[in-house]
């Protein structure tokens, strides 16, 4: 006789299915190459992946919004679940399936095999964000297929173009469909609720809160064009490339924000670390690999990125210009732009293209329900706020008024540098952490 099992019940569910669809889906959703180069005339992908996340959804019963946005190709899928308290909130879940480009050459595995092996799940979009992508589509798939009513609506999108700004993603659709996303107030999204281990084997798991702001900047200078060969007194080159040299070698001042503030404190709690401003920078290079992207949250950072000039050897160019990646603290905008114009003087024209810095508090019962939701499946950890240098979907949607969160959950190996896979060769995502953040996301949505 088989040996009957006890019943499953609401607070101990049954998330196997869940988690075997969430590597599933991760690895078939890297094998859809969704290239986003920033140049419309070589995207590929967005529209097949798009259409990949509505056929799952339309499968287990949802209605589902497909929209390209402005641009035949870039396709966003938007579909929502009704909670049993219409009074509350929606909770946005949201996720981009475009990726970064990859050289095929200079990986272990081909980029877009999504390869299931040696524990991990590879390939472009493993960490960015196509892991979260895949648990978010793989929980909502499990929510109706078994008839959870969550306590609010859940919304959830799966937007193109984060890599390149989200002009035709999240901020078209903010701007074109917001009543998409109406009655939404809190959301989540990627690089956040990961973990680092910090002190004897003690994870703090990262909460992102804030994120510095964005601005991509062309400058330009101008002079006189003549022959090569000539004594030449007004180079535009010359001057580019000299403001470019000293905005490249400025460091500017560090500034600590609540939210690096909160987490540094959290970090000196676990481990007992003294965080001395004297030698901040110093002090936070004692994490380890975090150190990276912890200290690129402690000032604002103008790094030189392209340099266009000229059209022939002999020929002195009238316009010289070089583009800078422009990441700013909150609060600190009218503060960087007094000491670019101190740095790059007065022949240098400049324009900007950015998104706007986000802080939020590590507060109120979302919150509440990240942290405990984490400490179900990993009782000895701590959740922590902190800064994300780079910057997400969330800026357009707090446009909407919408409170934003990094929380996609992944219980990562020690000595895994995962801020190093973010853009980076041999990208990949532990099959262990992909199905430790189904459990962790299962329970936070159907409590949260």
């Amino acid at each position: 006789m088989t040996e009957q099992l006890p019943p499953t019940t609401p607070d101990v569910p049954d998330t196997s299915l869940a988690e075997e669809e969430a590597v599933r889906l991760t690895s078939e959703l890297i094998r859809i190459d969704t290239t986003n180069t920033g140049d419309p005339d070589t995207l590929v992908g967005e529209r097949a992946a798009a259409e990949f996340v509505a056929a799952q959804l339309a499968e287990v019963g949802y209605e589902t919004t497909y929209v390209e946005s402005g641009a035949p190709g870039r396709g966003n899928v938007v579909a929502r679940l009704a909670g049993s308290d219409p009074n509350r909130g929606a909770l946005l879940v949201h996720g981009h399936l475009d990726v970064v480009p990859a050289d095929a050459s200079e990986w272990s595995v081909h980029p877009f095999s999504g390869a299931v092996q040696d524990g991990y799940v590879w390939g472009r979009g493993a960490v960015d964000m196509k892991d979260m992508v895949a648990m978010s589509l793989a929980l909502a798939r499990r929510l109706k297929r078994d008839g959870i009513q969550p306590k609010r609506d859940i919304i959830f999108a799966f937007l193109a173009d984060e890599e390149a700004g989200g002009h035709f993603g999240a901020q078209w659709l903010v701007e074109n469909r917001p009543e998409l996303f109406e009655g939404a107030t809190e959301a989540i999204s990627e690089v956040g609720g990961f973990s680092i281990t910090v002190k004897d084997g003690v994870r703090a798991y990262l909460i992102e809160t804030a994120e510095k702001g964005i601005a991509w900047m062309t400058l330009r200078a101008r002079g006189r064009a003549g022959h090569g060969s000539m004594i030449h007194d007004d180079n535009a080159v010359t001057k580019l490339t000299q403001a470019v040299s000293r905005l490249g070698t400025h460091r500017f001042p560090i500034v600590l924000t609540d939210s690096v503030r909160e987490f540094l404190q959290g970090i000196s709690d676990i481990t007992g670390l003294a965080f001395d401003e004297d030698d901040l920078e110093g002090s936070v290079a004692k994490l380890g690999n975090i150190a990276r992207m912890i200290g690129a949250t402690l000032r604002d950072t103008a790094n030189p990125t392209m340099l266009k000039a000229g059209y022939k050897s002999n020929v002195i160019p009238s316009i010289a210009e070089a583009t800078v990646d422009c990441r700013i603290l909150p609060g600190r905008q009218a503060a960087f732009e007094r000491e670019l114009d101190e740095i790059l003087g007065p022949d240098i024209e400049r324009e900007w293209v950015g998104l706007p810095p986000l802080e939020t508090t590590f507060d109120g019962a979302l919150v509440d329900h990240m942290t405990s939701s984490i400490l179900a499946e990993d009782p000895g950890a701590k959740a922590l706020p902190y800064m994300l240098s780079g910057g997400t979907d969330a800026k357009s949607f707090a446009q909407l008024g919408i409170r934003c969160f990094g929380y996609a959950p992944l219980r990562l190996p020690a000595d895994l540098d995962f801020s190093a896979l973010f853009h980076g060769v041999d990208e990949r995502v532990p099959v262990d952490a992909l199905r430790f953040g189904t459990r962790v996301l299962d329970r936070f949505l159907r409590n949260c």
